[in-house]
């Protein structure tokens, strides 16, 4: 399996008279965070964990802090674009590992909610995404939030590497034979016995 590993990392210092955006959703705080977009540094860590994976660059690369045309977009513009860019290149997204990183607000009432956001977002399963939260004890950053994005992905398989069961299995007799060890395996149903005839039934008068 062809599997690669993206990393990304972000971090807004917090500004009052703006909105906190974190993980796609608005967040009661008195302060917002400061940057040229919304600056939900969970969407921008994941952006970058996923441009990352496939070494397609950065949140940068394609949205530069200083054009006017991102100036308080959407993170969520940014991430389907790295989504793009991981389907492009031929992968899927396995799983995404988050930290958080900052003083307040608290994260873990509305961890369920945001991981179902981000999971929306990025067309994937909720199980998929993980988000947690740490407070920054003893770095000094208590006005600021950060956040840690780690991507696994793998390739998708092209068509022609997919064999159908049909192209393997020649007979009836072998797929009953598949099937039966799938049986067999998963619910530990026991094996039909052939059962031989003691004479023989054509010989019958």
């Amino acid at each position: 399996m062809d599997i690669r590993i993206g990393f990304g990392f972000d971090s807004h210092e917090f500004k009052p008279g703006v909105p906190l955006r974190v993980g796609g959703m608005t967040l009661d705080h008195a302060e917002g965070l400061a940057g040229h977009s919304d600056g939900d540094v969970l969407l921008h860590a994941i952006t970058d964990a996923l441009l990352g994976a496939v070494a397609a660059g950065d949140i940068g690369s394609f949205f530069p802090p200083g054009d006017p045309r991102w100036k308080d977009a959407d993170s969520a513009i940014f991430l389907n674009l790295a989504l793009e860019e991981l389907q492009n290149a031929g992968y899927r997204i396995v799983n995404i590992d988050t930290t958080l990183v900052l003083a307040a607000p608290k994260i873990a009432p509305v961890a369920g909610e945001m991981r179902a956001r981000v999971a929306d977002l990025l067309s994937i399963k909720m199980a998929q995404v993980s988000i947690k939260a740490k407070t920054p004890e003893g770095l000094g950053l208590d006005h600021v939030a950060q956040c840690h994005a780690v991507a696994l992905v793998e390739r998708v398989p092209e068509p022609d590497e997919l064999k159908s069961m049909s192209a393997v299995i020649e007979t009836q007799r072998q797929l009953e034979d598949v099937v039966e060890d799938l049986v067999t395996s998963v619910h530990g149903v026991p094996k039909k016995r052939t059962i031989t005839p003691i004479f023989d039934t054509e010989d019958i008068t």
